[in-house]
């Protein structure tokens, strides 16, 4: 029987994460605990390698650690984001190399920043949007790092996705429109007016983005699918609005780019179907491609580069390993290992995250995957369907902790790209409209008869799980199919769509129109939405839930948990209830995590018969 892998070295820190190359390509910083909290630390940079030898940690968070940062382009100063007990009002914060001192960039109570662009010509300058004047809407300002002064350029009207040009200069951004569609609208330059450049439909409002101007800003690159079933790389004329078709699939969405800093035309595009595929678009790195696919199985990620563009740094998402980084020469056109994110794991088996798929019961095809318990054992197996959140995202093939934490445990890990689910084109969005607790719960429900089909899944033992919109899948099974389910984990997981929509965040509200289309409106749609929740059910639970929520939660608010917790405690059903005083929607704490998964552990084991750790 293979070895228990210890919840702390799935769940826990990992050991190191998140290489970034300083802009002269000289120093690397990295993210790392420091007793016991992410934090960033800084080494110089030999021979594409890092000098451990003269390793120091440079922040000094000891609460929710540091889990992303930047290099300014001045190669002095490194910006990472913090918010307070998950309540998403990130700051924005520096650390001067130099000096070591360390400064709130925006410190303003209730306010969220968000980065929008560093340029190699502006080192010290930076724009970021804040919405201290309007909770709903973020305006864009100027941020001297050497001053720390903070002078608004673009009060916004109503735009959301501010993109600027090699210039630092704004000049895309995208209106809401009131049918969930938008319009994205250029400008000539800072004193210009705003006008149309493209009309998105609201079909395709989540399928299309803008990326990054061209070098001279004549052109506008973005991920679109309008006109086309999937998102296609495009290039937009500035000045005429003419589209051309750069890069597209007919099945899969373009879901990443590299561009060549100096030019800024795209070099690779990577495509995501069971696993990532890659198109090159400039022959002067269909070489580099090559090299780098040689230095590991795992499919490659383009992580940072040094503005020289002659080291890249890459890691790799392989599904039986820890991630793996690595610097890139791209004269010598060789790479060296820098570290993996967790090497610990590899001590243990971890076992193959398999790609299936099936015919929905109204003929729509559904992808997912199956990691299944270690050994030979293939049939009949106690299985959990853990549904991922968003809705409007997917699954990936590559290193998933929980799907590694539950195949040791010995259950069958379900993962289903439901419908409503992204990377499968605009129809396979769409055909999740107004479907929560509809067909994308049927999808669900498909996929455990999939796996039966196969002879795979004890029909007697299936558990269901996830988080955020995968929570509210977990509460539906409860409620609305507990007949398919001994039991149900849910972490931050709407109960009544109604009260979820009345209750996003306000920066949420300029895209209220694409909630009230894909999931339906509080005003006109009550009825509906009241049939499709949870917690109009609650009479017909007949298993056991584990209820895990964040008191701090922007997004899925506590009282989402606390309603559906009050009614199980009136009924008097079997449950349990944690509530993570210092948390937002996800435990970032690894101390949370660690405890919840301690109980979801002991939760499945008492209900589905895997093992646990003690």
């Amino acid at each position: 029987m293979a070895d228990l892998i210890p919840r702390r070295i799935l769940f826990g820190n990992p050991e190191r994460v998140s290489p970034r190359l300083s802009p002269d390509g000289s120093r690397m910083a990295w993210i790392a605990p420091h007793e016991g909290t992410l934090n960033v630390w800084v080494a110089p940079a030999i021979d594409l390698g890092i000098d451990w030898t003269q390793e120091q940690v440079v922040t000094d968070d000891t609460d929710r650690g540091i889990r992303g940062f930047a290099w300014a382009h001045d190669g002095r100063h490194l910006l990472y984001q913090q918010d307070v007990a998950g309540d998403e009002n990130w700051h924005l914060y520096a650390v001067d190399l130099q000096t070591m001192g360390r400064r709130d960039l925006t410190p303003f109570d209730g306010v969220q920043a968000q980065l929008i662009a560093l340029e190699r010509k502006f080192p010290t300058e930076l724009l970021v949007a804040l919405n201290k004047d309007n909770p709903q809407l973020h305006d864009v300002y100027r941020l001297n790092l050497v001053t720390g002064k903070l002078v608004k350029e673009v009060a916004s009207p109503g735009f959301i996705s501010w993109v600027a040009d090699a210039q630092l200069v704004v000049r895309a951004a995208a209106a809401p429109q009131p049918d969930g569609g938008l319009v994205l609208l250029v400008r000539r330059d800072a004193h210009s007016d705003w006008r149309p450049l493209l009309r998105i439909p609201a079909d395709d409002a989540l399928t299309t983005q803008p990326i990054a101007f061209s070098a001279d800003g004549a052109s506008l690159l973005a991920v679109s699918s309008v006109d086309a079933q999937t998102s296609r790389l495009v290039r937009i004329d500035v000045a005429t609005g003419a589209v051309s078709v750069l890069a597209q699939d007919p099945t899969a969405d373009v879901v990443d780019v590299r561009l060549d800093p100096d030019t800024r035309q795209p070099q690779i595009v990577t495509l995501l179907r069971d696993r990532s595929e890659y198109q090159v678009l400039d022959p002067a790195v269909a070489d580099d491609l090559a090299a780098i696919r040689a230095l590991h199985l795992g499919d490659p990620m383009f992580v940072d580069a040094d503005d020289a563009d002659a080291t890249w740094v890459v890691a790799f998402t392989s599904d039986v390993s820890p991630v793996p980084y690595f610097s890139y020469d791209r004269r010598r056109r060789t790479g060296r290992f820098l570290f993996e994110h967790q090497p610990a794991i590899s001590r243990f088996d971890l076992q193959e995250m398999e790609p299936f798929t099936f015919t929905a019961r109204d003929g729509l095809a559904i992808h997912g995957y199956a990691t299944f318990p270690p050994g030979d054992q293939r049939a009949c197996l106690p299985s959990v369907l853990y549904v991922h959140g968003g809705p409007w995202t997917r699954d990936v093939w590559g290193y998933n902790p929980t799907a590694q934490w539950l195949a040791n445990r010995g259950y069958l890990c379900l993962q289903v790209n439901y419908r409503g689910s992204t990377g499968y084109g605009k129809s396979f969005v769409a055909a999740g409209d107004r479907e929560w607790g509809g067909r994308m719960h049927d999808d669900l429900i498909d996929a455990v008869a999939f796996a039966t089909g196969q002879g795979w899944t004890d029909t007697g033992r299936v558990g269901i799980m996830g988080g955020s919109y995968g929570g509210y899948a977990a509460l539906v099974g409860a409620t609305f199919t507990p007949e398919v389910f001994c039991c149900a984990v849910d972490i931050v997981g709407p109960s009544n769509l109604k009260t979820l929509i009345e209750t996003i965040p306000p920066y949420w509200a300029p895209l209220i129109a694409q909630f009230h289309r894909r999931v339906g409106d509080p005003a006109t749609d009550a009825e509906f939405l009241w049939s499709r929740s949870p917690l109009s059910r609650v009479a017909d639970i007949r298993i056991p839930l584990l209820i895990a929520q964040g008191a701090n939660d922007p997004r899925v608010k506590q009282s989402e948990s606390e309603q559906i917790v009050a009614a199980l405690r009136r009924a008097g059903i079997e449950h349990e209830y944690m509530l993570f005083a210092d948390e937002g929607h996800g435990f970032a704490k690894p101390q949370n995590r660690l405890r919840f998964y301690a109980a979801a552990e002991r939760f499945l084991a008492r209900y589905l018969g895997g093992r646990a750790e003690d």
